[in-house]
């Protein structure tokens, strides 16, 4: 049986299912230390997952889960700081305040303002293949995944182009495993960058979504920086991730690839099975328990700090049949990559609109589409939160 340190060993970034099939099989509630020095509990089989998402007696608060940081950090290392300019928003916050926080923003993401930002979202993917015209080598996620879902974001928000790459890389080191100290860099340059933008937005109002929040004047200084961080942050990078990881999972699946080229009108479709099969996340943001919780037949003590393995439920046999085969056709397919319960992705429908976008574009551009590396050799970002390559090299070749 793998032990609580062995979790997220080497091998656990590139490839964590083996690791989440041992663990649904043999102790599918377990009790990990993560790799910055934190004791938690690991919820890993599809049920029991959901449950974690849904059930109101574990709980989001920032005040309390940064108390359990501090007193769940092992002996020697350093507890992750928990700012409420950066972690102060409406995913790691229950009612009321989640209410309050997601009925503000959720207006821009209905169904009728999803479908607005179709046009310039095809727009933007055109724009950015056309400049890779005539290139045999492209890396997919800088070249191409996250300018698409950046610009589709920022446009969304009001915000000018900037710190865009900056931003990025900042997410990144505050969504990793890094030393606390790179994710404080980060949490101070992301909150730094952000109350500027939003300062200058109060003296340039537009029709834009910061513009709505700042005329609105119900957030606090802190929940307006953190709200946008939520939004801009989880909003480019879930759809970088569901485009890299998709097309990996279609390269190292020629069949499935030649399949979904034969028949476009299986990209929807496809779109859901990379969710499932690959996806964004990895594990939910924290939750704690303010009772004594059994699942699995393991009870979780009160305060206890719980993660939902997302990549986990999604490959669960209980659940999908054949859960490690791809299936650009698989239906039903409720995975659970977008949540469930009242935190249940705001954006899911504008990343699936992206995703959608993006695999009918490449696979149109590029009747050539390759790895330029071999599988083995990509490097899978080190974040407990999201799941995806730090780069994707392709090797492509347009029509004659």
């Amino acid at each position: 049986m793998i032990t609580s340190g062995e979790v997220f060993g080497a091998g656990f970034w590139a490839d964590p299912h083996g690791v989440y099939a041992e663990l649904r099989r043999d102790a599918p509630v377990r009790g990990v230390v993560t790799p910055d020095g934190l004791r938690v509990w690991v919820v890993t089989r599809y049920e029991d997952v959901r449950l974690v998402l849904a059930d109101p007696r574990l709980a989001k608060d920032t005040e309390v889960v940064g108390e359990l940081f501090r007193r769940n950090t092992v002996e020697g290392r350093a507890p992750r700081a928990v700012g409420r300019r950066t972690a102060g928003h409406m995913l790691n916050s229950d009612p009321p305040v989640h209410t309050r926080l997601r009925t503000l923003v959720s207006r821009a993401f209905t169904p009728g303002r999803i479908a607005g930002l179709l046009p310039r979202t095809e727009e933007l993917s055109a724009t950015l293949l056309d400049g890779l015209a005539g290139r045999g080598e492209i890396e997919l996620i800088g070249d191409y995944a996250f300018p698409l879902s950046m610009t589709v974001m920022c446009e969304l928000l009001g915000l000018p182009e900037g710190e865009r790459e900056s931003f990025g890389a900042w997410t990144r080191d505050y969504n990793s495993t890094g030393a606390p100290e790179v994710v404080s860099a980060a949490a101070g340059h992301i909150t730094a960058y952000l109350a500027e933008l939003i300062e200058t937005k109060r003296t340039a109002l537009g029709d834009d979504l910061l513009s709505a929040l700042v005329e609105d004047d119900s957030l606090t200084a802190e929940e307006l920086v953190a709200m946008v961080f939520l939004l801009l942050s989880a909003g480019h990078e879930t759809t970088v991730n569901l485009i890299a990881n998709g097309v990996g999972a279609l390269l190292t699946h020629p069949g499935e690839l030649k399949r979904l080229r034969a028949d476009p009108a299986l990209i929807p479709a496809a779109v859901e099975e990379f969710l499932r099969y690959d996806g964004p996340v990895n594990l939910s943001t924290y939750r704690y328990t303010t009772e004594p919780v059994t699942i699995a037949g393991v009870e979780i003590p009160a305060r206890e700090l719980v993660l939902a393995a997302v990549t986990s439920a999604n490959r669960d046999g209980a659940r999908f049949p054949e859960p490690d085969r791809l299936d650009v056709a698989r239906s039903p397919n409720r995975h659970l990559s977008f949540g469930a319960g009242i935190h249940y992705c705001l954006g899911a429908p504008l990343a699936r609109q992206e995703a959608r976008v993006a695999f009918r574009d490449l696979l149109a551009r590029y009747p050539h589409l390759e790895l330029a590396v071999a599988p083995t050799e990509l490097t899978y970002r080190q974040s407990l939160l999201m799941r995806g390559p730090e780069a994707l090299p392709l090797r492509v070749r347009e029509p004659a």
